[in-house]
């Protein structure tokens, strides 16, 4: 149960995202077509490439496609996994430097969600339980866990372009 100052801060930010859908959402058929092709990769640090690779490859199934040289950093590895709809997760290491442990911060990471079939994820939510990761579980359709190096993602039974049952796309 929340408090009345929780329900009246509730009712404000309601308020605000009122006003800016207003000023900013467009309805679907009145919308532009987006410049974008699609998410190319999103690139996230590893602290250990071979736990990093056990931990997407034969946990979350992700096929590992590639590991090559950071061409930013010599001696730094850029390994990219296959997360379907030609979408690669990728990660950098950084060798030497000291990157320290993960944290959300403002501008930083707060999760990755990514949608698997229903009976996939299933399958993966009793494979992430086998290997000791800590779940949390949101509206029967999500799975929340941290990475071995702490980043937040998310397992989705929603199809893609969906969020809990309402079209976001």
């Amino acid at each position: 149960m929340s408090t009345a100052a929780e329900q009246e801060r509730s009712r404000k930010f309601e308020q605000q995202r009122d006003r800016i859908r207003a000023a900013h959402l467009k309805p679907a058929d009145a919308r532009p077509e987006s410049s974008a092709r699609g998410l190319h990769h999103t690139a996230l640090v590893s602290s250990d490439v071979e736990r990093t690779i056990r931990f997407y490859q034969d946990v979350l199934e992700f096929p590992l496609t590639e590991l090559i040289e950071n061409r930013d950093y010599p001696g730094s590895s850029h390994f990219f996994f296959d997360i379907g709809n030609s979408n690669l997760l990728a990660f950098f290491d950084f060798p030497g430097l000291d990157v320290g442990p993960y944290r959300e911060v403002l501008g930083g990471l707060h999760h990755i969600a990514i949608s698997v079939e229903p009976q996939k994820w299933e399958h993966l939510r009793r494979k992430l339980t086998d290997a000791g990761v800590e779940l949390i579980e949101h509206s029967e359709v999500s799975l929340y866990f941290r990475d071995p190096d702490g980043a937040r993602i998310e397992l989705i039974a929603d199809p893609l372009g969906e969020m809990y049952g309402s079209h976001v796309l």
